[in-house]
């Protein structure tokens, strides 16, 4: 399978901004292990900004955009030296590619962006692919990567994108707050009840939630690609959703003949 894989800013930093060793170590792991076994993997990673704050000793996100964008040029630098540390140490090769909005908005843009995507999984190379949080200051008051993962997959014609969150996939309720609440395991159709399920707030160095990721599954399935949300905290789940086990949400993209 090609297979797009999110990982949002709470799955691979700590509260602190600091990067989660041991989870990053193993997801870097996990997904060289599943390239061995043949799979083509592109990596959707948020993270730059709150790995700005945190090689900068600050106590917390900034609100303004200026500062934002610092700290994900610092940051960017950061993340891409992690990747490439811990995926060499499994002999692949990762590449960095840096997206805005207009890139995908632009036909020819978006076909150089799609050409560059496919000779590198021909190549068996990893993408690893962010928002060009320097430049981009809409996509950074949006801080919306689930809608960047979606464009990805759908761009990349992957079979399935996995978004890895602190969160077991979408639920009756919020489960922070109704113990009640029951996972959905499958989505099919994204109706009106549907989306009023899902909160709007992120973490405190994240900034998605529920809502982004909806808008993701409804991009991803009516371009035919299957979508699931899982929790990150596990990433050892990545070879069950590889072998096709129900695990997390998983939303059906429209099969066309």
């Amino acid at each position: 399978m090609r297979i797009v894989i999110k990982l949002g800013t709470s799955t691979i930093t700590h509260g602190t901004g600091k990067l989660n060793i041991r989870r990053v170590e193993l997801l870097c792991k996990v997904m060289s292990d599943l390239k061995n076994a043949g799979h083509e993997l592109v990596l959707v990673s948020s993270g730059a900004i709150a790995m700005g704050v945190g090689k900068m000793n600050l106590t917390r996100k900034p609100r303004d955009i200026p500062t934002k964008q610092a700290l994900a040029a610092v940051g960017q630098c950061e993340l891409m030296y992690i990747y490439d540390k811990l995926f060499s140490e499994y002999h692949h090769t990762v590449a960095q590619v840096l997206l805005t909005g207009s890139d995908v908005e632009d036909p020819h843009r978006r076909m150089n962006f799609q050409n560059t995507i496919f000779r590198l999984l021909e190549l068996g190379a990893l993408p690893v692919i962010n928002e060009n949080d320097t430049v981009a200051t809409a996509e950074i008051a949006v801080g919306d990567n689930d809608t960047l993962a979606a464009i990805a997959a759908v761009n990349a014609r992957a079979d399935l994108l996995v978004l890895m969150s602190d969160i077991e996939g979408l639920y009756t309720g919020d489960p922070h707050r109704n113990p009640d609440a029951e996972l959905i395991r499958e989505v099919r159709e994204i109706t009106p009840d549907l989306l009023a399920l899902a909160g709007d707030a992120g973490t405190a160095l994240g900034t998605g939630g529920m809502v982004t990721k909806l808008k993701a599954a409804k991009m991803c399935m009516d371009a035919g690609c299957d979508m699931i949300i899982t929790n990150g905290a596990r990433p050892e789940d990545l070879y069950q959703i590889a072998e096709g086990v129900s695990i997390g949400t998983r939303f059906f993209g429209v099969r066309r003949c």
